[in-house]
């Protein structure tokens, strides 16, 4: 989303309405419809000097009651860093609940909480054997087509080497046809492990309407504070 906020203005104007979070670091408070499902498989990481890191799954998500969602990441981690390396990641399990409705005369925004934890299901390299958690806070609001989002929070990160660290950012999206949503962001995030220096990040993103229930999305850009690093995400989509 970082370098978007600024593209995202020279997009064409179309009518329909804009939605937030994946492909985006940067999540938004709208949970999924009530009985219906959300889910999607997908890559995600960092590069850096032909070094590639992340992770790709399972993000399941289900619309339980109004305003509350549950969600699921069951992730296979990958490391090229030394000799290819892969292997089950920590489960994450997490509850959005909306608490706040968005005017739509004012400027009161859709505003939730999404605590996630964490489990240590991760093996080898990819699991210290501890309980994390993420608790940030999301708004949105909406105007007509276009989608301004944002927040961020506090993760908890034990661990060797580890320590706990801020995730905010604030991103723009445009709903530009029936089929196509375009946006970006800008996220910072502090230091998870002690000497790792915190990390900047901007980029572009879309959404692709395939058919009434499956979609692609995916987004990329580079990190403002580490040369020559970037981050990708894309996914398949599946609603139903």
């Amino acid at each position: 989303m970082r370098l978007g906020l600024a593209s995202a203005v020279l997009i064409l104007l179309w009518a329909g309405r804009a939605v937030a979070g994946p492909p985006f670091v940067t999540d938004d408070p709208e949970p999924t419809d009530t009985g219906h499902w959300e889910d999607r498989v997908f890559v995600s990481g960092t590069h850096l000097a032909g070094e590639t890191s992340g992770q790709g799954g399972f993000d399941i998500n289900y619309g339980v009651a109004k305003d509350v969602q549950l969600t699921m990441v069951a992730p296979l981690d990958f490391d090229t860093t030394g000799a290819d390396r892969v292997g089950a990641g920590d489960l994450q399990l997490s509850v959005k609940y909306r608490f706040a409705h968005q005017d739509p005369t004012g400027w009161l925004p859709d505003i939730a909480v999404f605590p996630q934890i964490g489990l240590p299901t991760g093996r080898g390299p990819f699991g210290d054997g501890r309980v994390s958690a993420f608790l940030p806070v999301w708004a949105q609001k909406d105007f007509g087509p276009w989608s301004t989002f944002g927040g961020g929070g506090y993760d908890i990160n034990p661990g060797p080497g580890n320590q706990n660290f801020w995730l905010v950012g604030w991103g723009v999206t445009r709903k530009v046809s029936d089929r196509l949503q375009l946006g970006g962001e800008i996220y910072h995030q502090t230091s998870p492990q002690v000497g790792q220096p915190a990390t900047t990040v901007a980029d572009l993103g879309f959404i692709y309407q395939l058919t009434t229930h499956f979609a692609f999305m995916a987004s990329g850009g580079p990190s403002l504070q580490t040369r020559g690093q970037s981050a990708f995400y894309a996914a398949l989509q599946l609603t139903y």
